[in-house]
């Protein structure tokens, strides 16, 4: 763990090159563009294919779709006492995401102007569960309810061919979320089949969920053919803690992200040179306890720097520029600290506060944006799986008195057929 020391002000370039970039792996783009564009022409076969290939499994486009009761078959497996933990994590992030629901608005502009925004469910949108070390049923929950709260009707899922078998816990979020239309595949080849549709799967409007490189390399490609959630790269955690926080917490807190990913970033920011030492002990000792403790060495080790800053205000500064996924502020009185951060995906507060509350149970979404893009970027939500659109009500009255205006700002752009339309109109109004 890099200690650096920036308490006599911040070198902007010199935080870039230490942080690094998102992760993102240009170079399977080829592959995937290859296999997007095979599904998309042969559909099924091309999906039975691949998951020979890949999943070392021999799919039918009979058994494409699992079976509601199969979903209920695997999801017996569960622990009873994960299931009530399941049900208490949704009850809140349904509860949360219940505020975020914007209602439809018009006003009256005068004269038999009405203006306003209408705002509709997506119609169908297909979630992605991965397999393999990514396959949590958190992330089931923080995709799937907030489009059920918006209102989305059909919610189609689709995870590699063992997941649910493998996964009881899977199978389980699946059927407390009443998610019964799931499909045997994964990759890159899931998500074209999403975006384009084939004989059995059905196309969607908007694809969201986690998944590795190549699966985001897919969702890159198709999008503008359909939305997506984001771009999703490596994991990342700012942490600015005071000396009132024990190392042995801030420790945990970083190790917590360190073990998602090898790629994953980590960042403490902190202006007392005994605590970042301390943490780093911390860090050292509490990496042999770990059973993941492999990629989050590899975390620790590549990715991840103790900040030193002058004082609360150059580590707000900081933040900022890191526009971390999570932001943890780990201080005895953090408000004015937190105050000050704009540019995080998931803003914690207070030593009692660590990301992983945010992880699973407290009830925003755990879907934020990565690769520093809190600047621009807001986490999943309902609004994502909502549209807008502009309602315009006009009236004879109104074109007569702003016609002549309106006119003359087409015909000022050189287009006749724009100024006719609403002249023809002035004349019979």
């Amino acid at each position: 763990m890099k200690i650096i020391d920036f308490s006599g002000g911040l070198d902007i370039r010199q935080i870039d090159a230490l942080v690094g970039g998102s992760g993102q792996e240009a170079r399977v783009d080829e592959a995937v563009a290859s296999i997007v564009q095979d599904v998309r022409t042969r559909g099924d076969s091309a999906l039975c294919d691949y998951s020979r290939k890949f999943d070392s499994f021999e799919l039918t486009a009979e058994s494409m779709r699992v079976p509601a009761d199969d979903i209920r078959k695997y999801a017996e497996s569960a622990e009873p006492e994960m299931i009530e933990v399941l049900r208490a994590a949704i009850r809140n992030i349904r509860e949360f995401h219940t505020h975020q629901v914007e209602e439809s608005w018009e006003f009256s502009a005068g004269d038999g102007v009405r203006l306003g925004v209408r705002n509709t469910p997506i119609g169908q949108v297909g979630l992605y569960i991965p397999g393999g070390k990514a396959a949590y049923p958190s992330s089931i929950l923080m995709n799937a309810i907030p489009a059920q709260v918006a209102g989305v009707n059909r919610i189609v899922v689709v995870t590699p061919p063992r997941v649910l078998q493998d996964n009881p816990l899977i199978a389980a979020a699946l059927k407390l979320l009443n998610l019964d239309e799931v499909y045997r595949i994964g990759g890159a080849q899931a998500v074209a089949a999403l975006a384009y549709g084939t004989e059995t799967v059905p196309r969607v409007d908007k694809i969201v969920g986690p998944g590795n490189q190549y699966v985001q390399a897919a969702k890159r490609m198709v999008y503008g053919v359909v939305d997506i959630d984001m771009i999703a790269g490596p994991s990342e955690v700012a942490i600015i803690s005071d000396e009132t926080c024990d190392p042995s917490w801030i420790a945990a807190d970083l190790l917590a992200q360190a073990e998602h990913d090898e790629m994953a970033r980590v960042w403490l920011i902190c202006w007392s040179s005994d605590v970042a030492a301390a943490v780093f002990d911390e860090v050292q000792v509490q990496l042999q306890e770990l059973e993941r403790s492999e990629i989050a060495r590899a975390a620790i080790d590549n990715h991840s720097v103790a900040f030193i800053v002058a004082n609360e205000d150059a580590a707000i500064e900081l933040a900022n520029i890191l526009a971390s996924e999570h932001v943890e502020v780990l201080m005895a009185e953090p408000d004015h600290v937190a105050d000050g951060i704009r540019n995080a995906g998931a803003l914690f507060v207070g030593r009692y506060a660590p990301t992983v509350v945010g992880d699973y149970f407290a009830g925003p979404s755990h879907v934020l944006p990565t690769g520093r893009t809190a600047r621009f970027f807001s986490p999943l939500g309902v609004p994502d799986f909502m549209k807008r659109t502009s309602l315009i009500r006009y009236s004879g009255r109104a074109v007569e008195r702003f016609g002549n205006m309106i006119e003359s700002f087409a015909n000022q752009e050189g287009l006749t057929a724009h100024a006719r339309s609403i002249a023809i109109r002035r004349h019979q109004a």
